[in-house]
């Protein structure tokens, strides 16, 4: 994704209570440091509030101590901190995530930013076409402002643009698809969770964001109940943390199991109001 190179931060920031209780315990300014380099990494990663390495590699303690240069006792008090106010989650898969990313940024800004990248490196290629006479639009040389970094980046956007492109609307997944996903889950797994979870929506809102739907939620939840469901060890992992997590597109595309009948060709989102704002309590 498109690099960030500025979060926003609240005026207000120090009124908060969990701030001032911050403010309260041994190493105060080391741990508030920490809060603002954890909010400007996941401006970084620019992927919904989600903080990692790689998709498939999440920021160990020691790492954040060394990306932060602070003492790892300290980060790692200071990460302890934060979950226990409900500041970020930290996934089963060691995942950190700031919870209600919505509320610190502008997520429609940073979508905004991730498209300009992509017209701007769009237009240059199209000029280095123009000026080489070469018909091909896969111009892999470094030439004018634009680096070979930027022409990949722009590749890889047209991609995730494509997927995420559902009927003209890039947004986020409208609150009637947490309870479809998790009722479905329920149903399937005989759980009871709930899609009031501001984690559980955090998941779908992330998977539905990368351009996948409602039938291939429901094809990984068949294809996991069916292998996990009557396995005493497994099922525990019967949960929107593992089945909706990094690993969902593998378990989506996993040979055997029963996908999930889709009743038309793509799945009719026209149900969905995609105008209104999620509900969400924050």
């Amino acid at each position: 994704m498109s690099e960030v190179k500025w979060i926003k931060l609240s005026t207000q920031m120090f009124e908060d209570e969990k701030i001032r209780l911050i403010e309260s315990l041994p190493e105060a300014d080391t741990i508030l440091i920490i809060w603002i380099k954890l909010l400007s990494q996941a401006g970084k990663t620019n992927a919904n509030g989600y903080i990692y390495l790689s998709e498939n590699i999440p920021y160990t303690d020691e790492m954040l101590a060394t990306i932060f240069n602070r003492p790892i006792t300290v980060v790692r008090m200071a990460l302890k901190t934060f979950q226990d106010f409900g500041m970020i989650e930290i996934s089963d898969n060691h995942f950190i995530s700031i919870s209600n990313w919505e509320k610190h940024q502008n997520v429609a800004g940073l979508d905004k930013i991730r498209e300009q990248t992509r017209q701007r490196v769009a237009r240059h290629r199209e000029k280095l076409r123009l000026e080489s006479g070469n018909a091909t639009s896969n111009v892999t040389v470094t030439k004018g402002n634009a680096t070979e970094e930027e022409l990949e980046e722009d590749k890889d956007l047209d991609k995730d643009k494509e997927k995420k492109d559902i009927k003209g609307i890039v947004a986020s997944a409208p609150s009637s698809l947490f309870s479809e996903v998790v009722d479905y889950l329920n149903q399937k797994a005989r759980t009871k969770y709930r899609a009031s979870s501001k984690k559980t929506q955090n998941l779908i809102k992330a998977r539905f964001n990368e351009g996948f739907t409602l039938d291939d939620f429901k094809t990984v939840i068949d294809k996991k109940t069916a292998e996990w469901l009557t396995d005493q060890k497994m099922n525990q992992y019967l949960r929107p943390e593992t089945l909706f997590g990094t690993k969902f597109e593998s378990y989506l595309n996993q040979k055997g199991g029963q996908a999930h009948a889709k009743t038309k060709k793509h799945t009719d989102l026209s149900q969905y109001n995609f105008d209104k704002e999620p509900d969400f309590d924050f």
